[in-house]
């Protein structure tokens, strides 16, 4: 018996396939393992792009509206007197963020997929040689080649897609309340940009993070406000700076 023969033999035995005749089908079992699988090597769920795209989003519309409204109340700046100017400056930062996110998300994670996959291949192929059969040997190391060189096409595409949800994530994050601040009268707008933003945060981001951590929703709203709360204090700190 080859070894893909006792390969799919273990697998009836554990219940991830069923076999008949010449075919072979997975079980709900083995489809339930296959997309876990899927989801590891291919982040079909890009979970740290979301979050990050809505982290990132708040925290600059957080910026962008907070230091409009400092400036407005102080009258330091005539800057603000010209509202296509301040339009301007908002979609540019916003932006600026969105458009580093995806490029950063995109190169970062096909980098560092490429490297784990050729770790993984390393392994595996180092694993295989210890099959005494030569021909055998020579077909699953061939079989390995296949779908690792399949494997990264898939890479390059899985990444091009989770940094277009992160950029997007990014960018819808943070001109919803930065339109609010712009096109609402003086002082209304604050107090409804400040809400918009602690919508996105304490519902969309938290919500999503607690699902997907099982960790209890108050325990993840503490640690998203208090990661939120530094990074807008920290730019504004250095803003002014």
């Amino acid at each position: 018996m080859g070894e893909l023969e006792k390969a799919l033999k273990e697998m009836s035995l554990e219940g991830l396939i069923t076999e008949n005749d010449d075919w072979v089908q997975l079980t709900p079992q083995g489809q339930k393992l296959g997309k876990e699988w899927e989801s590891l090597l291919l982040k079909k769920e890009p979970i740290m792009e979301v979050v990050a795209g809505l982290v990132d989003g708040s925290v600059t519309s957080l910026v962008v509206i907070l230091s409009a409204f400092i400036a407005s109340l102080t009258a330091t700046s005539s800057f603000l007197g010209n509202i296509n100017a301040v339009i301007f400056a908002a979609f540019l930062t916003l932006s600026a963020v969105a458009i580093t996110n995806f490029s950063s998300f995109l190169l970062g994670g096909i980098t560092e997929d490429l490297s784990d996959i050729m770790t993984l291949q390393t392994l595996m192929n180092y694993s295989l040689s210890d099959i005494p059969d030569k021909r055998e040997r020579d077909k699953s190391l061939l079989l390995v080649q296949k779908l690792f060189t399949l494997l990264g096409k898939e890479i390059h595409r899985s990444n091009l897609y989770a940094a277009i949800i992160c950029g997007t994530t990014t960018f819808l994050a943070g001109i919803i309340p930065i339109a609010a601040y712009i096109l609402l009268p003086p002082y209304f707008n604050i107090i409804v940009s400040l809400a918009l933003v602690s919508l996105i945060v304490g519902i969309f981001l938290v919500r999503y993070r607690s699902k997907k951590t099982r960790v209890n929703w108050k325990i993840t709203l503490a640690e998203t406000l208090v990661i939120v709360i530094i990074a807008t204090i920290a730019s504004l700190v250095l803003g002014a700076a």
